[in-house]
């Protein structure tokens, strides 16, 4: 292979692949949507102890539609697979941006790595249970991983066409899951107490916020594949209000689905009774056993799907890196056959493999020092790249407004950024409750320190490339147009498409 075949190889990710449909099956697979209303909707009902969790995933649903207002509008003037890395690098400077994109690294990775504990044990499960195999929880995640790995190096329209299928089925059950409850009403008659605008002043609804934001994890990926779509000035904006708009309300109608059926008042005791079992328990009575094991089965495909789409995530952000020289140049490395960014998918595997083997050895409880831990982390890392990333965005505008709308280029950053602010301190705040430890636990501020040192380490990063390498300082943030020194935008991707 010629220097020039290498140099348009890892220049950029394989273009016009991608339509509205694709990105949106990429990004609320990563939301896990039949996980979260099968555990982690009942989870929060039963660890707040409120019935206002449906207004709470809509309240989140109105703050991240906020979020994504500036989120989709900087889109179209800066399009690079780093996301959110490099909008703060052009709206708070390249050190910010660098820092950033360490936050990112490691927020992505602790998500989908945490994944294959809750994967495993779950698949095992429902292995010895059906059919009497119980093996080991690892040699199931292994599996999974083998088969993530693979999917990770072919053309990521063909992982759209999986993530379609699998996704579009468990949205499929839990609709239908949600008709059997709502059409099965405690008493015979059907409560909106659960939806009552009055949640918002309750207590525990701050947690409850900050329990529900993880649900909506994944969706700001639309950026993420904008090298990759057909027109990404469209595709990202359209695609990040469907995932965010259609994860919102599905997530509120599963949950008041869930307390029409217990009845308001008893919806926290029936959680804390039947646990991430009480959907299966509300429904069976009313449907035949199919339909509850293929419940249990899309439980484990919408997990394999997460992990498949934040796979591809962290694959970008660390092609993306790779091109700019903050990482090794060998991350820019693409497949020539499919386009996918080869070696940050062969080294996010080879991370992945490690940890659920270094778990395996030292530990018998991967739900929660791996599943729980690796999510809950994941999701606080993801928070504090929303918040910053809304912060940039602001500052992007505040500079130069490029004939945007006032509010699309001022106001709605703004209250994006106060109410994700808010959100974070109070997820600081209960991290120790979202973590299952005590007040003085280390682990309170272990995982959350780790940001601080990775945020540290891109900082001291970019300061040493700076002093050091200044060429390679100065194309921080440029995207598929590195090798010009000109910001890559959503016309100029759609030109060379």
């Amino acid at each position: 292979m010629s220097h020039a075949t290498r140099d348009t190889v890892a220049g950029a990710l394989a273009k016009d692949r991608l339509g509205i449909a694709s990105v949106l099956f990429f990004v609320s697979s990563a939301a896990a949507p039949l996980t979260v209303v099968g555990a982690g909707v009942i989870i929060a009902f039963a660890v707040i102890g409120i019935i206002g969790i449906p207004v709470a995933y809509l309240a989140v649903a109105v703050v991240l539609a906020l979020f994504a207002v500036g989120f989709v509008t900087m889109s179209r003037h800066i399009v690079n697979a780093g996301a959110f890395y490099t909008y703060v690098t052009h709206g708070l400077g390249r050190p910010s941006g660098v820092a950033t994109a360490m936050v990112a690294l490691l927020a992505y990775n602790a998500m989908q790595i945490g994944l294959y504990g809750g994967v495993g044990v779950i698949l095992d499960q429902f292995m010895s249970d059906h059919y009497g195999w119980p093996f080991a929880w690892w040699a199931y995640a292994l599996l999974v991983w083998a088969f993530v790995a693979v999917l990770g190096l072919l053309r990521v329209d063909v992982n759209g066409r999986v993530l379609a299928v699998l996704l579009l089925s468990e949205v499929a059950i839990v609709l239908v899951y949600d008709a059997v409850m709502i059409s099965n009403p405690a008493e015979g008659q059907v409560s909106f107490a659960a939806l009552a605008p009055q949640h918002i002043v309750t207590a525990g609804f701050g947690a409850a916020l900050v329990t529900a934001i993880t649900g909506f994890v994944g969706f700001e990926g639309t950026v993420v594949y904008s090298e990759e779509t057909k027109d990404p000035r469209r595709t990202v904006r359209r695609a990040t209000y469907i995932a965010v708009a259609a994860t919102g309300l599905l997530y509120a109608l599963s949950a008041w689905a869930m307390s029409v059926a217990t009845g308001p008042e008893r919806i926290v005791d029936a959680a804390r009774e039947h646990d991430t079992d009480l959907i299966f328990h509300l429904v069976s009575p009313h449907l035949g056993s199919s339909l509850v094991t293929m419940g249990q089965v899309l439980i484990v495909t919408s997990l394999i799907a997460a992990l498949l789409a934040f796979h591809h995530t962290v694959a970008r952000y660390a092609f993306a890196l790779g091109r700019e020289r903050v990482l090794p140049a060998v991350f820019s490395r693409t497949n020539p056959r499919t386009g996918a960014p080869k070696v940050g998918s062969l080294a996010q595997s080879a991370l992945a493999a490690t940890v659920i083997i270094g778990v395996a050895a030292i530990s018998d409880d991967p739900i929660v020092h791996l599943f729980f831990w690796g999510t809950v982390s994941g999701g606080a890392g993801v928070l504090i790249l929303m918040t910053v990333t809304s912060i940039g965005v602001l500052g992007f505008f505040i500079r130069d407004r490029r004939d945007e709308s006032l509010w699309r280029a001022r106001i709605a950053p703004l209250i994006a950024a106060l109410a994700l602010v808010g959100i974070l301190a109070a997820t600081v705040a209960d991290f120790d409750a979202l973590l299952g430890v005590d007040p003085d636990s280390p682990l309170r501020w272990a995982f959350l320190g780790a940001y601080g040192v990775a945020a540290l380490i891109g900082v001291v990063w970019a300061m040493v490339l700076r002093a050091t390498k200044p060429n390679r300082y100065d194309k921080i943030g440029l995207g598929a147009n590195v090798n010009t020194g000109q910001r890559a935008t959503a016309d100029t991707v759609a030109q060379t498409a």
